[in-house]
């Protein structure tokens, strides 16, 4: 199972350019979903205008060499390895999903309109990277969902209590999850469970990838956006005179919000739900 490529044997079944096609169709689900996010949310207008209120207030102006050590280190810290995550358990789950979504993606484009046939064999490294990248994407995003979910630990709310913005993690998960079992199936081959879950297979990745829109896919772009512009505010003085982020015993908090105490517990009592559930999800 983890030595072959599926997509190799489905091409005797599906032609490759239906393949191909489908992959290029999920581009531009992201594409254009992420697009009308932002102008429904009107995030990048929000964000510029942010940064112009910003550079008004800055002390002193930082330079392209500055900005580029900033990028980097938000690529490390902020993307690469979750570092905004307090929580250790949250963390890793977090970067099990996040770099299992990774792995997976691409070498399903790889394999895809690289090694599409039997005539094209891929080398032995990528089915093994798919298949580890969906176990990786499964683990995290299970773990996440039964035992770290923000509303469970923080308001006590049921696992199978399901909002809109949980269709990304759900439809991740099934991703992950039917391709797992259309790979054993198919390997093993049992025919008729190896095309329901291809089915299913291709069905989740429509609702990840065509749910955008709806989901919260759109706002891994702006996050890391997001962080680089926030560690430019404090290097150029703008931010200055305000809190940290999500320091609950800062007294310009509990000034903004009386009801939060001023130490700092897993699950302080006496919050609203908002303050919980990013408390929750920071700490």
């Amino acid at each position: 199972m983890f030595m072959s490529n599926p997509f190799a044997e489905l091409s005797a079944q599906i032609p490759v350019a239906v393949m191909q096609g489908y992959i290029v169709l999920m581009v531009a689900f992201v594409i254009i979903g992420t697009i009308l996010d932002m102008m429904h949310k009107q995030s990048a207008k929000y964000f510029f205008l942010n940064a112009e209120k910003a550079k008004k207030n800055a002390k002193r102006e930082v330079g392209a060499g500055e900005k580029i050590a900033i990028a980097t280190k938000v690529l490390v810290v902020e993307v690469a390895t979750s570092g905004e995550f307090k929580n250790v358990k949250r963390r890793l789950s977090h970067l099990l999903t996040m770099w299992g979504t990774v792995i997976f993606v691409a070498t399903t484009a790889i394999l895809i309109f690289g090694y599409p046939t039997p005539a094209t064999p891929a080398p032995a490294i990528l089915p093994q990277l798919w298949h580890i990248g969906a176990v990786m994407l499964a683990v995290g995003g299970y773990w996440f969902w039964f035992f770290i979910r923000v509303d469970v630990s923080a308001e006590g709310l049921s696992w199978f209590r399901f909002e809109r913005a949980d269709l990304f993690i759900l439809s991740l998960l099934a991703t992950a999850t039917f391709a797992l079992a259309w790979s054993y199936t198919q390997s093993s081959g049992i025919a008729g469970w190896s095309t329901l879950f291809l089915i299913l297979f291709a069905g989740s990745g429509v609702m990840l990838f065509g749910g955008v829109y709806w989901s919260k896919f759109a706002h891994m772009f702006f996050k890391p956006a997001a962080a680089f512009q926030k560690r430019v505010t404090v290097a150029d003085g703008s931010r200055e005179g305000l809190p940290p982020d999500y320091d609950l015993s800062s007294p310009e908090v509990h000034k903004l919000f009386p009801d939060v105490p001023t130490y700092m517990g897993k699950n302080p009592p006496n919050m609203g739900p908002g303050i919980r559930r990013e408390h929750a999800k920071h700490y």
